[in-house]
Protein backbone atom coordinates (compact mmCIF):
# COMPACT_ATOMS: atom_id res chain seq x y z
CA UNK A 1 0.00 0.00 0.00
CA UNK A 2 1.43 3.35 -1.05
CA UNK A 3 1.75 6.05 1.60
CA UNK A 4 0.38 9.40 0.47
CA UNK A 5 1.54 12.51 2.33
CA UNK A 6 0.88 16.22 2.14
CA UNK A 7 3.28 19.00 2.98
CA UNK A 8 2.46 20.49 6.37
CA UNK A 9 2.46 24.15 7.33
CA UNK A 10 1.82 25.57 10.82
CA UNK A 11 -1.74 26.77 11.42
CA UNK A 12 -3.67 27.94 14.40
CA UNK A 13 -5.17 24.90 16.07
CA UNK A 14 -8.74 24.24 17.20
CA UNK A 15 -10.34 25.49 20.38
CA UNK A 16 -8.84 23.01 22.82
CA UNK A 17 -6.40 23.18 25.69
CA UNK A 18 -2.88 21.87 25.30
CA UNK A 19 -0.87 21.24 22.12
CA UNK A 20 -2.95 20.50 19.03
CA UNK A 21 -2.03 19.06 15.63
CA UNK A 22 -2.00 21.21 12.52
CA UNK A 23 -4.93 21.14 10.14
CA UNK A 24 -2.72 19.61 7.46
CA UNK A 25 -1.70 16.64 9.62
CA UNK A 26 -5.31 15.92 10.60
CA UNK A 27 -6.53 16.32 7.04
CA UNK A 28 -3.84 14.09 5.57
CA UNK A 29 -4.98 11.21 7.79
CA UNK A 30 -8.64 11.38 6.74
CA UNK A 31 -8.17 12.54 3.14
CA UNK A 32 -8.03 9.03 1.58
CA UNK A 33 -11.40 8.18 3.17
CA UNK A 34 -12.81 11.56 2.13
CA UNK A 35 -11.70 11.06 -1.46
CA UNK A 36 -13.09 7.51 -1.58
CA UNK A 37 -16.38 8.88 -0.21
CA UNK A 38 -16.54 11.53 -2.95
CA UNK A 39 -15.88 8.89 -5.61
CA UNK A 40 -18.74 6.77 -4.31
CA UNK A 41 -21.19 9.64 -3.81
CA UNK A 42 -20.80 11.48 -7.13
CA UNK A 43 -22.65 9.62 -9.87
CA UNK A 44 -20.78 9.07 -13.17
CA UNK A 45 -23.22 11.26 -15.14
CA UNK A 46 -22.29 14.23 -12.94
CA UNK A 47 -18.53 13.93 -13.27
CA UNK A 48 -18.29 16.47 -16.12
CA UNK A 49 -19.47 19.19 -13.73
CA UNK A 50 -18.66 17.82 -10.28
CA UNK A 51 -15.32 16.06 -9.99
CA UNK A 52 -14.33 14.19 -6.80
CA UNK A 53 -10.93 15.88 -6.75
CA UNK A 54 -12.56 19.32 -6.96
CA UNK A 55 -14.95 18.49 -4.15
CA UNK A 56 -12.16 17.27 -1.87
CA UNK A 57 -10.13 20.41 -2.55
CA UNK A 58 -13.13 22.61 -1.75
CA UNK A 59 -13.45 20.74 1.55
CA UNK A 60 -9.78 21.51 2.23
CA UNK A 61 -10.40 25.21 1.56
CA UNK A 62 -13.36 25.42 3.91
CA UNK A 63 -11.70 23.26 6.52
CA UNK A 64 -8.52 25.29 6.80
CA UNK A 65 -10.53 28.53 6.96
CA UNK A 66 -12.61 27.24 9.85
CA UNK A 67 -10.13 25.04 11.72
CA UNK A 68 -9.83 27.47 14.62
CA UNK A 69 -13.50 26.76 15.39
CA UNK A 70 -13.02 22.99 15.53
CA UNK A 71 -13.36 21.69 19.08
CA UNK A 72 -11.99 18.18 19.62
CA UNK A 73 -13.90 17.99 22.92
CA UNK A 74 -17.19 18.02 21.00
CA UNK A 75 -16.48 15.90 17.93
CA UNK A 76 -13.74 14.07 16.06
CA UNK A 77 -11.86 15.75 13.22
CA UNK A 78 -13.16 13.05 10.89
CA UNK A 79 -16.79 13.77 11.74
CA UNK A 80 -16.15 17.51 11.46
CA UNK A 81 -14.47 17.36 8.05
CA UNK A 82 -17.04 14.93 6.68
CA UNK A 83 -19.81 17.31 7.76
CA UNK A 84 -18.11 19.97 5.66
CA UNK A 85 -17.86 17.48 2.80
CA UNK A 86 -21.57 16.67 2.96
CA UNK A 87 -22.44 20.37 2.96
CA UNK A 88 -20.25 20.96 -0.10
CA UNK A 89 -21.87 18.00 -1.85
CA UNK A 90 -25.41 19.18 -1.09
CA UNK A 91 -24.65 22.71 -2.26
CA UNK A 92 -23.15 21.46 -5.51
CA UNK A 93 -26.04 19.08 -6.24
CA UNK A 94 -28.55 21.83 -5.46
CA UNK A 95 -26.78 24.17 -7.88
CA UNK A 96 -26.76 21.51 -10.59
CA UNK A 97 -30.49 20.88 -10.18
CA UNK A 98 -31.19 24.61 -10.39
CA UNK A 99 -29.15 24.95 -13.59
CA UNK A 100 -30.75 21.90 -15.18
CA UNK A 101 -34.24 23.16 -14.34
CA UNK A 102 -33.43 26.54 -15.85
CA UNK A 103 -32.00 25.05 -19.04
CA UNK A 104 -33.46 21.55 -19.64
CA UNK A 105 -31.23 19.27 -21.67
CA UNK A 106 -28.22 21.53 -21.21
CA UNK A 107 -25.03 19.58 -20.53
CA UNK A 108 -22.33 22.13 -19.72
CA UNK A 109 -18.78 20.96 -19.13
CA UNK A 110 -17.75 23.93 -16.99
CA UNK A 111 -16.74 22.70 -13.55
CA UNK A 112 -18.84 23.69 -10.54
CA UNK A 113 -15.98 24.91 -8.36
CA UNK A 114 -13.44 27.61 -9.13
CA UNK A 115 -11.23 26.56 -6.20
CA UNK A 116 -9.50 29.90 -5.88
CA UNK A 117 -6.80 29.76 -3.23
CA UNK A 118 -5.97 26.04 -3.30
CA UNK A 119 -2.16 25.73 -3.18
CA UNK A 120 -0.36 23.54 -5.68
CA UNK A 121 0.77 21.22 -2.87
CA UNK A 122 -2.88 20.40 -2.08
CA UNK A 123 -3.73 19.91 -5.76
CA UNK A 124 -0.80 17.52 -6.14
CA UNK A 125 -1.77 15.70 -2.95
CA UNK A 126 -5.34 15.24 -4.21
CA UNK A 127 -4.10 13.95 -7.54
CA UNK A 128 -1.98 11.38 -5.71
CA UNK A 129 -5.04 10.29 -3.73
CA UNK A 130 -6.81 9.47 -6.98
CA UNK A 131 -3.98 7.05 -7.82
CA UNK A 132 -3.53 5.66 -4.31
CA UNK A 133 -3.52 1.85 -4.33
CA UNK A 134 -5.52 1.60 -1.12
CA UNK A 135 -8.22 3.94 -2.43
CA UNK A 136 -8.53 2.13 -5.77
CA UNK A 137 -8.74 -1.26 -4.02
CA UNK A 138 -11.37 0.08 -1.63
CA UNK A 139 -13.48 1.43 -4.50
CA UNK A 140 -13.23 -1.88 -6.34
CA UNK A 141 -14.41 -3.72 -3.23
CA UNK A 142 -17.25 -1.25 -2.67
CA UNK A 143 -18.36 -1.62 -6.28
CA UNK A 144 -18.83 -5.36 -5.76
CA UNK A 145 -21.25 -4.90 -2.84
CA UNK A 146 -25.01 -4.91 -3.15
CA UNK A 147 -26.57 -1.47 -2.86
CA UNK A 148 -27.68 -1.66 0.76
CA UNK A 149 -24.31 -2.92 1.99
CA UNK A 150 -22.58 -0.23 -0.05
CA UNK A 151 -24.69 2.46 1.62
CA UNK A 152 -23.93 0.99 5.05
CA UNK A 153 -20.24 1.08 4.14
CA UNK A 154 -20.53 4.75 3.14
CA UNK A 155 -22.52 5.86 6.17
CA UNK A 156 -20.93 3.71 8.88
CA UNK A 157 -17.48 3.04 7.48
CA UNK A 158 -16.66 6.43 5.97
CA UNK A 159 -19.02 9.02 7.47
CA UNK A 160 -18.81 7.34 10.91
CA UNK A 161 -22.56 7.57 11.53
CA UNK A 162 -24.24 5.38 14.15
CA UNK A 163 -26.14 2.27 13.12
CA UNK A 164 -29.31 3.85 14.50
CA UNK A 165 -28.89 6.84 12.16
CA UNK A 166 -28.08 4.63 9.19
CA UNK A 167 -30.95 2.24 9.86
CA UNK A 168 -33.39 5.14 9.77
CA UNK A 169 -32.03 6.28 6.41
CA UNK A 170 -32.17 2.80 4.89
CA UNK A 171 -35.44 1.61 6.41
CA UNK A 172 -33.75 -0.99 8.63
CA UNK A 173 -33.95 -1.58 12.36
CA UNK A 174 -30.93 -0.60 14.41
CA UNK A 175 -30.24 -4.24 15.27
CA UNK A 176 -30.39 -5.29 11.63
CA UNK A 177 -28.04 -2.48 10.66
CA UNK A 178 -25.60 -3.38 13.45
CA UNK A 179 -25.51 -7.02 12.34
CA UNK A 180 -24.99 -6.14 8.68
CA UNK A 181 -22.28 -3.61 9.48
CA UNK A 182 -20.46 -5.95 11.87
CA UNK A 183 -20.48 -8.71 9.26
CA UNK A 184 -19.34 -6.36 6.51
CA UNK A 185 -16.75 -4.68 8.72
CA UNK A 186 -15.34 -8.04 9.77
CA UNK A 187 -14.69 -8.92 6.12
CA UNK A 188 -13.27 -5.52 5.27
CA UNK A 189 -10.93 -5.47 8.27
CA UNK A 190 -8.96 -8.24 6.60
CA UNK A 191 -8.02 -5.88 3.78
CA UNK A 192 -4.66 -4.06 3.99
CA UNK A 193 -6.30 -0.65 3.45
CA UNK A 194 -8.90 -1.01 6.23
CA UNK A 195 -7.09 0.85 9.00
CA UNK A 196 -6.34 3.87 6.85
CA UNK A 197 -9.84 4.22 5.39
CA UNK A 198 -12.48 2.90 7.78
CA UNK A 199 -13.78 4.82 10.78
CA UNK A 200 -12.86 3.52 14.25
CA UNK A 201 -16.47 3.09 15.35
CA UNK A 202 -17.27 -0.56 15.87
Amino acid sequence: MTATRMESNPNEGPATSGPTPTFESCYAEVAPALYAWAELRIRPQLRARLDPQDLVQEVWLRGIKNYARFDARETSFRAWIFKIGKNVMLEALRALRTENAAQPGWSPTTKMMALDGVPQSVTSFTQRLAREDSVREFLTQAGELEEQDRMILIHCGLEDETCAEVGTKLGLTEDATIKRWQRLRGKLRERPWANSLLADRG
